[in-house]
């Protein structure tokens, strides 16, 4: 089961996947192993278990010992890898997903190789869906807080079984690249998809989104919202369109904010998104 709750702060949740943040590379041929002469001596176990794994192909030897190279880190331990015609395979297990990426990518650029399959497993924590959609909502909240730029990033969060689902509208690419790597370096996370997108570069959208923020987190009745580093209206900007996405305290609030988005001039349109929390919203339910 999806968990889907509203964030703690100022995210909110989103359906969907697309393909994963790591890139798929098609594997040619059936791995296999080639059977080579066994070296003696203490010192030459590690030259002697690569070598078991190195196939047919005229650089297979050479990758394999720049792989082996290369993940010689104890990050990766418990990895291990084979070459097959240029292709690198890897297996094993690693704590957080990060690593799994990074094992991907030191593989790849290796000279020569053609291709990565990972197989990978991460076998961090177990953390049930909810606890680890409620964690990630708080972290991502307060994520780059001090950059300027927090109340203008609006993301979304799904989480079934381990796989993290990142959604919504990043002011920049490094906004962006932030929270991905936020949920891939966190324990029990085993797979991040990205759909993520990051508003278009515009000077007019800059505008109307310092406009935003002054109309709204200036306005007396809001003002309390602006004490909050987390920033937990969201203000989105997208050629002139507006969306208020996050968390507000009453229904008067909610309203308020969309008359204040309005008042803005050169906004085409506004999405009010925002969401009722708290004693109201308790009410309401009853």
């Amino acid at each position: 089961m999806t968990a889907r709750m509203p964030f703690i702060a100022a995210l909110t949740i989103s359906g969907g996947k697309t393909m994963g943040r790591m890139k798929n590379f098609a594997c040619v041929g059936v791995l296999g192993f080639a059977g080579l002469a066994m070296l003696g001596g203490a010192s030459r176990g590690v030259a002697q278990s690569a070598a078991s794994n190195v196939g047919s192909g005229p650089n297979d030897a050479q990758i394999q010992a720049d792989v082996t190279k290369a993940l010689d880190n104890k990050r990766f331990k418990d990895v291990k890898s084979s070459v097959q015609n240029g292709v690198v395979k890897l297996t094993g297990t690693v704590e957080l997903y990060s690593a799994k990426l990074d094992a991907d990518d030191r593989a790849h650029h290796r000279k020569n190789v053609k291709g990565v399959e990972n197989q990978i497993e991460v076998v961090g924590p177990e953390v049930d869906d909810v606890t680890l959609r409620n964690k990630l909502a708080e972290k991502l909240a307060y994520d780059r807080v001090g950059y300027g730029t927090t109340a203008f990033n609006a993301f979304t969060i799904g989480v079934e079984k381990g796989v993290v689902t990142l959604g919504g509208t990043a002011y920049g690419p490094t906004d962006k690249d932030s929270a991905l790597s936020l949920a891939e370096n966190y324990p029990g996370v085993k797979d991040v998809i990205d759909n993520v997108e990051v508003a278009p570069v515009s000077p007019m959208d800059d505008r109307i989104r310092l406009a935003e923020a002054r109309s709204i987190y200036g306005f007396p009745q809001l003002n309390k919202y602006a004490i909050d580093p987390a920033k937990p209206i969201r203000i989105t900007v997208v050629n002139g369109n507006v969306t208020l996405s996050g968390v507000v305290d009453s229904q008067s609030d909610k309203d308020v904010a969309n008359i204040r988005a309005n008042a803005v001039p050169g906004v085409f349109k506004v999405v009010n998104n925002l969401e009722v929390v708290g004693g109201e919203a308790e009410k309401s339910d009853k």
